[in-house]
């Protein structure tokens, strides 16, 4: 057992899992000698060399392009896109082909693809780094979603995507990278995609996010504590499967429930839980489903990101809506 933060947790995963198969490989965009932008890769090119630890060019589109290419000759990519509003330069690669490969090959081909990229605000970045679009690779058939908001959950969650057969899109919370140290294994274990899990407990209303909205949440949960209302917080950990059973029944059991995400408002993945909940938990809400969210609007300036991300106030005061039918 080893107290690692999120970057940590990543680094040493991929580490290990170059170490256990030859095939695992990482590019993008400075991987190699400046061992990343958040120098997650830091120190394998050393140790693995420039076959398995490749610098590419400024082009996104490239880097997924060659992964796809060298995962159908037998080999495990884990391409770095630097962040995640950069994939626009990859949308025709990402979706239309790595998305559709199994299915256009009848089942013959799969590509084992897992594409890293940090997102969302906090850090102060410039225009198109701290974009939410997670919610436009739902509409990508054939991609998986994980998000993970933990150090813990980034080993399990990565090791179970490299070792998956198909496309995974690996999403890195940036404002939680150096954020928090907590004890990780230091053998392997994997966790599961489409199985949330309660990051606290409460009885009266259940707090929905992922990534780095999940702290957020946490913090909104003990400050309404303060009023009388438990409040629990789900962590979704993968988008795409969502644990549709998991959502169904922690909200069942309170009857409220309020969605949180720094993707803007309108056409986030919140509106699908929502429309989800809705169908199959309608008749155990006993309050409308909240959403707190983005601005509809690009994303400000870094000095302007507190009052276009949402805040814990916000959280709090959506709660307190809720509880209050």
């Amino acid at each position: 057992m080893t107290e690692l933060n999120m970057v940590e947790a990543l680094r040493s995963t991929l580490r290990s899992e170059m170490e256990r198969d030859e095939r695992v490989m990482v590019l993008g965009m400075d991987v190699g000698r400046l061992g990343g932008v958040f120098r997650v890769t830091q120190g394998l090119l050393e140790r693995f060399g420039p076959e398995r630890v490749v610098d590419m060019p400024l082009a996104e589109g490239a880097i997924i392009g060659s992964s796809i290419g060298l995962a159908i000759g037998g080999m495990i990519p884990v391409p770095e896109i630097q962040f995640l509003g950069f994939t626009h330069q990859a949308m025709h690669q990402i979706g239309p082909q790595l998305g559709r490969y199994r299915y256009r090959s009848r089942g013959r081909f799969s590509c084992p693809v897992t594409i890293r990229a940090p997102f969302g605000g906090g850090v102060r970045t410039p225009e198109f780094h701290p974009d939410a679009i997670e919610a436009q690779f739902v509409q990508q058939p054939g991609i998986k979603i994980v998000c993970p908001a933990n150090p813990y959950d980034a080993k399990g969650l990565l090791l179970e995507a490299i070792r998956d057969p198909d496309p995974v899109l690996f999403l890195e919370p940036q404002r939680l990278y150096r954020s928090e140290r907590v004890t990780v294994p230091d053998d392997d274990y994997q966790i599961p995609f489409g199985q949330s899990r309660i990051a606290r407990d409460g009885k009266d209303v259940v707090i929905i996010a992922w990534s780095a909205a999940v702290e957020l949440s946490l913090r909104a949960a003990d400050q309404v504590s303060a009023d009388g209302i438990s409040a629990a917080v789900l962590d979704l950990r993968t988008l795409v499967p969502l644990d549709i059973d998991g959502l169904v029944r922690n909200v069942s059991a309170s009857g409220r429930a309020v969605v949180v995400h720094e993707a803007p408002l309108s056409g986030g993945f919140g509106s699908e839980i929502v429309a989800t909940l809705q169908q199959e938990a309608f008749m155990s809400l006993d309050a409308p489903i909240e959403r707190v969210a983005a601005w509809d609007t690009p994303y400000p300036p870094g000095s302007l990101e507190n009052h276009y991300l949402p805040s814990v106030e916000q959280v709090v005061q959506a709660v307190k809506r809720v509880a209050a039918y």
